[in-house]
């Protein structure tokens, strides 16, 4: 008998904890194909795929002591995409599934709950319904290689462990850091999420890094950081009004210990400068991304932070409080320290791959993550056949850090060619 529940891991504790009324905690991957989506066929690899990746098609359920998620009973269906990316996933909503699907003209959107999954497992699930799709839209058979699965194989138990519980360290890292610069606006009335996309081409982006001699990651951080600077100088913050410039890194601890999963193993990390020390170059600026990162990303500084957090999950009395009183003691601890340390996220998905038999069946791949509850701008970035997508998702009216990011990777010789949700 397959198993009807599961635990959350230990990433995906805190955010059931705070859900808002008009917000949570959800990404989104997609797939543009070149030619219009079958629903009916989208639905069949819907539930071809349900067995094999039972922990995806679930609903979130409170218990007396934590939150958990259930299997769900009724069949998952795909619904048009009727609205912009990322509207509101209510409680109602979880209760029901944690995970939309969605399609619209040539495009399969899949929305998670973070509970669920982060950005790599999100990814390698829409990667297999794609290929179940193709695979009864042509015929044939998708080769089982890279993230491609054979759906027809019973779940493997590696794929719904929780890794946080297997590679914490003896010691644990402090959370203590100084509170970064928020960025602020007028919120849309109606909860609209903005997102303009900037597509830029991988091999330029790639150069440009590499004369800087950092990643992809830290050169896009740094483009960033001399953004929210500028819009800092801006509002008039400057000297002693500043404040920190931090960028909040995801980073997929996957690669950090070997381990693999369908289920989070994500962890962040906080880096940036200080413009009330002085102004800074970019190559300067690139260097200080780059190096931090690489500092705080080696496995034994992530091994300590994986135990700070296992270490509370872990303690006996906070095990045998009531949830009703855990909620309130996650939701103060993330008001006070969640989204104060970062002015916003850039969550880098890498070079997407997929089995050349698919391949030339996809123009392209998305991935956005939603805005925080306070600080209303975030990034997400991922490449696919020599072009970069990078998402930036708004809920305020003012456009003004896309501006003036967009704007500063043209000047470092990167062109952007500029899409928006809204017309």
């Amino acid at each position: 008998m397959r198993k009807q529940w599961y635990r959350l891991d230990n990433a995906a504790l805190i955010f059931p904890a705070i859900i808002r009324k008009n917000w949570n905690n959800v990404f989104r991957v997609s797939a543009t194909l070149k030619e219009n989506v079958d629903p009916d066929l989208l639905n069949q690899a819907i539930a071809d795929l349900a067995p094999r990746f039972p922990t995806f098609f679930v609903r979130l359920r409170a218990g007396f002591f934590w939150y958990y998620l259930q299997r769900t009973e009724k069949p998952v269906q795909a619904r048009p995409d009727y609205a912009y990316p990322l509207t509101h996933m209510s409680r109602k909503e979880l209760k029901t599934c944690c995970v939309r699907i969605l399609w619209f003209e040539k495009r399969i959107a899949v929305e998670c709950f973070h509970s669920v999954t982060d950005g790599t497992g999100g990814m390698a699930f829409l990667q297999n319904l794609v290929a179940r799709y193709l695979e009864l839209k042509y015929g044939g058979e998708i080769p089982h290689e890279g993230n491609i699965l054979d759906y027809r194989e019973e779940p493997k138990p590696e794929e719904q462990r929780d890794c946080f519980l297997l590679c914490g360290a003896e010691g644990s890292v402090g959370r203590a850091e100084a509170t970064a610069y928020r960025l602020e606006g007028e919120p849309e009335p109606d909860g609209f999420r903005h997102i303009i996309t900037g597509i830029v081409p991988t091999d330029t982006l790639l150069e440009k890094a590499h004369e800087q001699k950092v990643t992809v990651t830290a050169y896009l951080a740094a483009v960033m950081g001399e953004a929210i600077c500028a819009r800092q100088v801006q509002q008039g913050r400057t000297g002693r009004k500043a404040r920190p410039v931090k960028i909040t890194i995801p980073v997929n601890l996957r690669k950090t210990f070997g381990l693999d999963t369908l289920r989070n193993f994500t962890l962040a990390v906080n880096i940036g400068y200080d413009p009330r020390l002085g102004t800074y170059t970019h190559e300067q600026v690139c260097r200080l991304m780059y190096h931090q990162l690489a500092a705080e990303t080696i496995p034994q500084r992530m091994a300590g932070r994986v135990s700070t957090n296992v270490d509370l999950q872990r303690n006996l009395l906070l095990r045998l409080v009531p949830l009703f009183l855990k909620r309130i003691a996650m939701r103060l601890v993330y008001a006070l320290s969640g989204e104060r340390k970062g002015c916003l996220n850039i969550s880098n998905m890498g070079t997407i791959s997929l089995p050349e038999a698919m391949a030339g069946q996809v123009n392209r791949f998305d991935f956005v993550i939603g805005v925080q509850y306070s600080y209303p701008n975030n990034c997400s970035v991922a490449s696919w056949h020599g072009k970069t997508c990078i998402n930036m998702i708004r809920s305020i009216r003012d456009a003004e850090l896309e501006r003036l990011f967009f704007s500063r990777l043209v000047e470092l010789g990167i062109p952007v060619e500029i899409e928006s949700n809204r017309r």
